[in-house]
C-alpha cells in the first residue's frame, strides 16, 4: 500500500486530474492499495482554492472556528471531484472525511497539531475498495470541530497517514520533476537529485515556497517513512527522500 498526495496544481483542471488518475491506476497495479490525499483545487484566485474560500467574508478574521470550517471545504470539494472522475475512469473508490478519516487534532484553529490517528475506518475501507480518498489539511478535535493544519498541511496529512498505516512510501506529485539543487526558475544550472536523506532534505525547506511543508518532513524523519517526489506530468524518475 502507498499514499499518493496530489496538490492544488495537480488538481487544478480536468486535464491535470486525468494525469492524477493515471498515476493512481499505476499505483494500484503496482502496490494493490492506494490512499489518495488531496489539496484544494488550484491556487489563489481559483474559485475553490483555500485562499478564495477565506475571502468570502471579512468576518472570518474574528471567528477562527468558522474560518477553519470554510477552509476545509476546498479539500472536500477536491476529493468529491476526483472520486467522481475516478469512477468515470473505471476505478472504484470512496471518500473518507471528518471523523471517518481518523485524524484527531488539538491546539489552535488554523495551525492545529495531529494528536492521534485511528486507522480502523481506513483499514475497513480497504476491505471494500482498493482506492480511498481523504481530504488533506484537516482533522477533528475531541469536540467534533474541524481544525486545519496550517499552510501546506495536506502534506502533513499524507505523511502522518502513511506512517500510521505503515505504507511502503508516500509519493508527492509536483510541478517540478523532483527535488532540485536550486530553484530552476532562478538558477539555470539547477538539477534534479536522484535521492537525498531526510535530514539533508530538511535544509532545503527553509525558503519562501518549500517543495513540501517542513513540519510534514519533520514527521517523516521522526517516523522514518520514505518519500518519493516526482513531477505530475513528467515521465522521468523523481527523487527518493530516505530516512
Amino acid at each position: 500500500m502507498i499514499v499518493q498526495k496530489f496538490g492544488g496544481i495537480a488538481m487544478r483542471d480536468e486535464q491535470m486530474r486525468a494525469a492524477c488518475i493515471e498515476h493512481i491506476r499505476e499505483g494500484l497495479n503496482k502496490y494493490h492499495q492506494v490512499l489518495v490525499v488531496v489539496s484544494a483545487i488550484g491556487r489563489m484566485n481559483d474559485p475553490y482554492s483555500t485562499d478564495s474560500l477565506l475571502q468570502l467574508t471579512p468576518a472570518f478574521s474574528s471567528d477562527k472556528k468558522a474560518r477553519d470550517l470554510a477552509a476545509s471545504c476546498g479539500e472536500l470539494i477536491a476529493a468529491a471531484v476526483l472520486s467522481a472522475e475516478l469512477k468515470d475512469a473505471g476505478i472504484s473508490n470512496f471518500v473518507l472525511h471528518g471523523r471517518q478519516a481518523g485524524v484527531t487534532t488539538s491546539g489552535d484553529f488554523g495551525d492545529a497539531a495531529i494528536e492521534s490517528i485511528d486507522t480502523s475506518t481506513i483499514l475497513d475501507g480497504f476491505q471494500e475498495s482498493r482506492c480511498l480518498i481523504i481530504p488533506g489539511f484537516q482533522g477533528v478535535n475531541d469536540k467534533g470541530e474541524v481544525m486545519t493544519l496550517g499552510r501546506g498541511g495536506s502534506d502533513l496529512t499524507a505523511i502522518a497517514l502513511g506512517a500510521a498505516l505503515q505504507a511502503h512510501h508516500v509519493t508527492f506529485y509536483k510541478d517540478v520533476p523532483g527535488v532540485m539543487t536550486d530553484d530552476p526558475k532562478k538558477v539555470a544550472t539547477a538539477y534534479k537529485l536522484d535521492k537525498i536523506s531526510l535530514s539533508d532534505f530538511l535544509s532545503l525547506l527553509d525558503c519562501e515556497k518549500p517543495i513540501i511543508q517542513k513540519r510534514a518532513a519533520l514527521h517523516a524523519l521522526d517516523t522514518k517513512i520514505p518519500l518519493y517526489i516526482r513531477g505530475i506530468a513528467n515521465p522521468e524518475e523523481g527523487t527518493w527522500v530516505l530516512p
